[in-house]
């Protein structure tokens, strides 16, 4: 079975984000690293291969450092990497990506699984992998918070807020997971050595027959237009007790709708 784990390389929540000029994210003056949401779909795919005979393909497409991103990965377990590197692929939108992400697929060669994460912890964009089935040309388990792989086929819980669904599909499909599916590993010692031996590729966008002008900022049908920062934390309130601070913390937490 071959297994291929599309993730990407995010800015670090706790780091100090920004726009660009242009209004995109800037990724390259803050430090990043693989996006929480994927490691869950990683794991999956890891267990999979322990389960059985599989081959893990970790797939992400970004700039120089996203290549991060795909080392965690191979250092967690996966068995190879590629990364799409271009500079026009900058700016691109949900479209545009799973444009990039379904040629490279395609290249790969056809897998019985591609496993993404439910969305990106920068974007929170989650119908990237619903656009990826469509293209590819697959039927997709999306939001699965438990999967079970065996005969050909795929059966995925996926949990709402009012109901939960049982849903099954051949092979291949396109996998989105939750972040209640597992609990993704911590790369070992033995792992993080036996990651730089393993095989990574580099592709640009010609190499998998995208044009230039299909994807980037100016080929994206969503766009921030514009973007302000956040403004600077206040001190708090300090309400001295003279008897009457129980009313005051009332009165405040009343005005500001906390109650």
């Amino acid at each position: 079975m071959n297994i291929v784990v599309c993730v990407k390389y995010v800015p670090d929540a706790q780091g100090d984000r920004s726009f660009e000029s242009d209004e995109t994210t800037d990724r390259e003056s803050v430090d990043g690293l693989l996006s929480e949401l994927d490691e869950y779909a990683v794991e999956e795919a890891l267990k999979i291969k322990e389960a059985g005979d599989a081959e893990v393909t970790v797939l992400t497409m970004g700039p120089a450092k996203a290549i991060d991103a795909v080392k965690k990965a191979l250092q967690m377990g996966a068995d190879k990497g590629i990364h799409i590197s271009d500079e026009a692929i900058a700016g691109s939108d949900a479209a545009g990506t799973s444009l990039i992400l379904a040629k490279a697929v395609e290249k790969i060669g056809q897998p019985d699984i591609v496993m993404t994460g439910m969305a990106s912890t920068d974007g929170t964009m989650g119908v990237v992998p619903a656009m990826l089935a469509e293209r590819l040309g697959v039927p997709m388990l999306t939001y699965v918070s438990e999967l079970t792989v065996e005969g050909g086929r795929a059966r995925g819980r996926r949990d709402g807020d009012v109901a939960t669904e049982l849903i099954e599909t051949s092979l291949p499909a396109v996998i989105s997971v939750t972040d209640q599916i597992n609990e993704p590993r911590y790369p070992s010692f033995k792992g993080i050595m036996a990651a730089k031996k393993k095989p990574v590729e580099t592709w640009s966008l010609a190499d998998i027959g995208v044009a230039a002008e299909e994807v980037g900022l100016d080929a994206a049908w969503t766009k921030v237009l514009t973007s302000t920062k956040r403004p600077p934390r206040e001190q708090g309130l300090i309400v001295t007790d003279d008897g009457q601070g129980g009313a005051v913390l009332a009165q405040f937490l009343s005005i500001h709708k906390f109650v």
